[in-house]
């Protein structure tokens, strides 16, 4: 059975979020299967890290800031501000899928794993997720 949903995630300032428990809440899993997570948009992406210290989230946002820093003049592709294309970059080398096995109606997660929003605009936007559970 396939079973799919899509939702709109309220704004999440620039950074990292974790948003397992918004998953776990939207979308009924039964069962064991697999639970395929889409993100609609080009500067925005999803991963699966480390979900116990905070501190994680803040080394990620100076980490990528500092590989793919804004206003360089070789970018062209700025018509939406400094942010626009590093945020395309980033969001290329995150990527905008993940596919995550569900055993026994529950996410199969590490213990100190968790599904993040990689939110890289400075001003969000409200971000789209496609979430399709096969079961």
């Amino acid at each position: 059975m396939i079973t799919q949903k899509e939702i709109e995630l309220p704004k999440f300032k620039r950074g990292f979020h974790i948003i397992t428990d918004l998953i776990k809440q939207t979308i009924s899993l039964e069962g064991n299967g697999i639970l395929h997570i889409f993100i609609k948009h080009t500067s925005a992406g999803l991963m699966i890290n480390e979900n116990a210290d905070p501190s994680v989230r803040v080394d990620f946002e100076s980490v990528f800031n500092r590989l793919i820093p804004e206003s360089e003049p070789y970018y062209t592709h700025i018509s939406e501000g400094i942010d626009d294309m590093p945020s395309h970059v980033k969001s290329a080398i995150i990527g905008n899928s993940l596919s995550i096995p569900v055993t026994g109606g529950k996410l199969n997660l590490g213990i100190w794993q968790g599904i993040y929003l990689c939110e890289f605009r400075n001003h969000a936007f409200n971000r789209n997720l496609i979430l399709t559970y096969y079961s």
